[in-house]
């Protein structure tokens, strides 16, 4: 279990907050609609979240 998480979840959830940071950012630099920025932003700060109880849990299991 800690292997799947650490080699696999961990890195999905990261990618997953750095592709909506970059896609936010995107959207602001060429002036794009400020309710996707808004939106993409939100779901960063959720995916953020999660990536965080996630790399809590594996750390947790790892350790034990």
């Amino acid at each position: 279990m800690s292997a799947f998480l650490a080699n696999f979840a961990v890195p999905i959830a990261v990618g997953a907050v750095a592709v909506v940071l970059l896609l936010g950012l995107w959207n602001m630099m060429r002036g794009g609609d400020s309710n996707t920025s808004q939106k993409l932003m939100r779901w960063r700060v959720i995916l953020q979240f999660g990536a965080i109880v996630l790399i809590m849990i594996t750390l947790w299991v790892m350790g034990r």
